[in-house]
């Protein structure tokens, strides 16, 4: 099995919702690491303070198969192709991949076959 890692990194406040949607469409488990949006512009002041957006990377390890049906449904859910939004997600393809459990890799194979 092809594996592929997918990288999605969305607002903070969607990390819950986005890790459910990418699971009803086929993800397993998640790893989550937090930051914060920076961009070209500078960050907006209120009264001294800067506003910064806090974010959330999702990074998934997925079947090639699978990879892109979650990309897709998470691109529609949080309109991540808008640019006044904050988020935008990719994918890499993985040539070795180590210490998946085995119970996923179920899963992934059911899922798969489900597909066909």
């Amino acid at each position: 099995m092809k594996f592929t890692a997918l990288i999605a990194v969305i607002a903070d406040k969607d990390e819950e919702a986005a890790i459910e949607v990418a699971k009803k469409h086929g993800a397993g488990s998640v790893t989550i690491l937090h930051g914060k949006n920076i961009g070209l512009e500078e960050k907006k002041v209120f009264f001294g303070l800067t506003l910064e957006e806090n974010v959330s990377a999702l990074l998934f390890v997925l079947p090639r198969k699978l990879s892109m049906q979650v990309m897709k449904s998470l691109r529609e859910e949080f309109d991540i192709d808008n640019p006044d939004k904050i988020g935008f997600a990719f994918t890499m393809p993985l040539s070795h991949v180590a210490g998946l459990d085995t119970k996923e890799l179920q899963k992934f194979d059911d899922d798969i076959k489900c597909l066909l």
